[in-house]
């Protein structure tokens, strides 16, 4: 396995570590410093030339992230590594994939462009946000989807009597689709919002058949929290007997801890495409690893074989 290395950033080292178990490669040596103004200094501590080179980060907040990436990316490129992955568990900044309103960044894009110039010749994500950024690439895009990890989970609780639950009119394809996976009679119930600024939402309505039955809320991220618990208590007031929740990336920034912990929620399963601060754990967090997908992926790609069944969704 010589020719294959697998490199982890800051954002992204215990997923890494899992992904080297899964896979039999262990993670290459690297060294992060910073000079005394605070600025990066990244270095491949090992001969990466000719090699097939795969690096995870994910890229959430801090923006530092990104730019660790970037830096890591250059230095495989110029150390001759024959080709070089972007592994990206959580694509940051893919919310603001176009211009919604006057004078405003196409932020997506952007991280696109400084992905590719850097030198990445592929990128692994998972569950973007909005599935037309892979689009903004001029290089291949392999989005995997975390629905297998959640059907494995909630398929040994032999759900009886549950409705999922789309937080939005957009995301109900792939709830249907999601439901679908669960158990083909399984409903689908759509909570009608509108939103009013960035991390506000007011609920309007519950499309579809609540009433006493199990709600499982189904969302690709979890910022505030606030989209989810008005959507939880949106189910419960339409006679919802309990809810659950599953998202797959749990940014839970601010009080959105607090929120899940206060609100009818008993449960709300994630991944760990970004590795949770002590202070965001709560008792009512469950994690699911997705290193086996990424790890599935990395070897399919290394040995150039289909992922199709990987990244492939069902929808309605």
């Amino acid at each position: 396995m010589d020719d294959i290395k697998l490199f982890t950033g800051g954002s992204s080292q215990e997923l890494t570590k899992k992904i080297s178990k899964k896979i039999g490669v262990s993670v290459g040596r690297s060294t992060v410093k910073r000079f005394a103004d605070g600025e990066l200094k990244i270095k491949i501590e090992e001969n990466i030339r000719g090699r097939d080179v795969f690096i995870v980060q994910s890229t959430n907040p801090p923006a530092e992230n990104i730019l660790e990436l970037l830096l890591f990316i250059d230095a495989a490129r110029r150390a001759s590594a024959e080709r070089i992955t972007a592994v990206i568990p959580y694509f940051g900044y893919a919310r603001q994939d176009r211009k919604d309103e006057p004078r405003v960044p196409i932020s997506a894009k952007l991280i696109a462009n400084l992905l590719t110039t850097s030198g990445a010749n592929r990128v692994l994500t998972m569950d973007l946000h909005a599935e037309q950024i892979q689009g903004f690439f001029d290089i291949p895009v392999d989005n995997l989807y975390a629905v297998p990890v959640f059907v494995e989970y909630y398929q040994k609780l032999k759900l009886k009597n549950y409705v999922v639950v789309s937080p939005d009119l957009g995301r109900a394809n792939r709830v249907r689709g999601f439901a679908q996976r669960l158990n083909k009679d399984l409903p689908i119930a759509i909570v009608d919002k509108r939103r009013t600024g960035p991390n506000q939402a007011l609920v309007l309505n519950v499309i579809g058949e609540v009433e006493g039955k199990a709600a499982l809320i189904y969302d690709d991220m979890l910022d505030t929290g606030g989209t989810m618990v008005q959507g939880a208590q949106a189910v419960i007031e339409k006679g919802a007997k309990e809810v659950y929740a599953c998202v797959v990336h749990p940014l839970l920034s601010r009080d959105a801890p607090k929120k899940v912990t206060d609100s009818p929620i008993k449960e709300l399963v994630v991944t760990d495409t970004i590795a949770l601060l002590p202070e965001r754990q709560i008792e009512k967090i469950k994690v699911l690893s997705v290193a086996g997908l990424l790890g599935d992926a990395i070897m399919r790609i290394h040995r150039s074989e289909s992922i199709s069944s990987l990244f492939k969704e069902v929808e309605g």
